[in-house]
């Protein structure tokens, strides 16, 4: 049985594939907080329903990159689809997740696991930047991609990777815990452009603009379509280029326009003690 999306050699059909591995996770994940989510209003907690909303989101298009049609495609026959796979993990699940998660449970969760000194570490916005990036080249490159591909650990390695890149990328942004998001918005813009937008776009390029496949694995896979492996490689490119586009620029315009609304508001003038009056008699 395959239970995670894993390449293969077969013609592509766009016949049902059951891939149990990929619904055992994504109940690993959703079950326990849907558990203490229920705890915690039993005892008189509150969890807003936009938060539930947003990390049940998170979970679906976890679940929607992962499983056919979209993880097989991914795993063995198209470079575009690999990448779009890539750019839904990272992010799309990856920012609805933390929106989804609050600051008790990041806290519990960090807590238990031993982790809170290493993500705050690791939450600083240019080690964030830096480590996020280096993940998208190195599970990228075509001898990654080639190697990891062919088995169903590899696959699951690199999928759970990319999610974890991703959270990775959007905690300054919107972590549940407020200490490791900076303080200043600006700061934070420039952060996700040049982390989440532009960094992106260089390898985006080599894959656009390259005159040949890269990747050996898309290149002898069996055509969808008959879309060639070159096509397919560029709008792979595209997609890594231009794909976050209607993700980052949303995000920066939301931070900007909260910051311009705080920045307008009036400061309020401090409060002028009087001065004692000179005619008080003095205490002997």
């Amino acid at each position: 049985m395959t239970w995670w999306c894993v390449a293969s050699r077969d013609p592509w059909s766009w016949a049902w594939k059951a891939y149990p591995g990929v619904w055992l996770f994504v109940l690993a994940i959703t079950v326990p907080y849907l558990v203490a989510v229920r705890r915690r209003r039993r005892g008189g907690g509150q969890v807003p329903g936009r938060t539930l909303a947003a990390y049940l989101g998170g979970v679906a298009v976890l679940w929607l990159a992962s499983d056919w049609p979209i993880g097989t495609l991914g795993a063995g026959y198209l470079a575009s689809a690999h990448m779009l796979q890539y750019l839904l993990y990272a992010f799309v699940a990856a920012p609805l997740l933390l929106l989804g998660t609050p600051e008790w449970m990041g806290r519990r969760v960090l807590g238990r696991l031993r982790l809170y000194r290493v993500v705050r570490w690791l939450a600083h916005p240019l080690r964030a930047g830096l480590a996020f990036n280096l993940v998208l080249v190195a599970t990228h490159a075509p001898i990654t991609v080639d190697n990891l591909r062919t088995t169903q650990v590899g696959s699951f390695a690199m999928d759970v990777i990319w999610l974890l890149s991703g959270l990775l990328l959007w905690l300054p942004i919107v972590s549940p815990l407020p200490e490791l998001r900076p303080a200043s918005p600006p700061l934070r813009m420039v952060y996700l452009f040049l982390a989440g937008g532009v960094i992106p776009m260089i390898p985006g390029g080599f894959l656009t603009f390259s005159s040949a496949p890269l990747y050996g694995l898309y290149e002898l896979a069996p055509r969808v379509n008959g879309w060639s492996a070159l096509g397919d490689q560029q709008a792979a490119g595209a997609i890594m280029k231009i794909g976050n586009i209607p993700i980052i620029w949303p995000v920066i315009l939301t931070l900007f326009l909260r910051w311009f609304s705080v920045e307008r508001q009036p400061t309020p003038r401090p409060r002028r003690t009087p001065l004692p009056s000179t005619n008080a008699p003095t205490p002997e």
